[in-house]
């Protein structure tokens, strides 16, 4: 399954600024998603980074760079400047053994960018999408790719609290962006459900995940 950011600015048509729905703001709600994906980056062992995900592309190791790239492009695409989602992702894993720390600072920067004032307002990116659609896409990424990491090594990760303001927001951005995202091949098909999924396992199957995935045996 690739990424809707790859796409993030194909259809100007996306775009109803469901910010008037959801009072809370993605600089907010970023904040939320940081605080749980700070937690689970830190905790991803040396020795699990070539093991699988549930985004069968990367493995974890890739999936830390991508989501490293992610930030910083969304960062740009905040401040109204232009992204560039053509390179690969930079090995930020291979910088150096701090990587998880750094990995907390550049998703601070995100938080602090989306937090800005006039982030949501207008458009942004080379299509000029609405700039609140372009947010929720950056916190479905640190949402659901962190859900990758953590299925992948090991690790819960249920929204429970705060987190599920995000869930909430996230639906429906998915169920507003997945007809285009599947038709592109940004979003893989949709998972049926287990009969007792909950919001957030609604949420990963709608994105092609198998909400109940686990790992290969090693």
């Amino acid at each position: 399954m690739n990424d809707i950011h790859e796409n993030d600015e194909n259809d100007e048509s996306h775009g109803n600024n469901d910010s008037q729905e959801n009072p809370r703001g993605i600089g907010d709600l970023l904040g939320v998603a940081a605080e749980r994906a700070v937690p689970v980056v830190r905790a991803l062992p040396d020795d699990r980074l070539e093991a699988a995900t549930p985004c069968a592309e990367y493995d974890v190791k890739a999936l830390v760079n991508h989501v490293f790239q992610v930030m910083e492009q969304f960062q740009r695409l905040a401040a109204k400047q232009d992204s560039d989602f053509t390179q690969s992702a930079a090995d930020r894993v291979a910088e150096g053994p701090d990587w998880r720390e750094r990995f907390g600072e550049e998703a601070r920067k995100l938080v602090a960018a989306w937090s800005a004032p006039g982030a949501e307002e207008g458009k942004t990116g080379a299509m000029n999408m609405p700039a609140a659609t372009v947010g929720s896409m950056v916190l479905l990424d640190l949402t659901v790719h962190v859900w990758d990491l953590a299925r992948a090594t090991g690790q819960e990760y249920v929204p429970e609290g705060e987190a599920l303001a995000v869930v909430e927001r996230l639906a429906g951005t998915v169920a507003e962006l997945a007809p285009t995202a599947r038709s592109m091949g940004v979003f893989g098909e949709a998972v049926p459900e287990p009969a007792d999924a909950s919001a957030f396992e609604r949420l990963l199957a709608a994105t092609g995940r198998d909400p109940r995935w686990a790992p290969p045996a090693r």
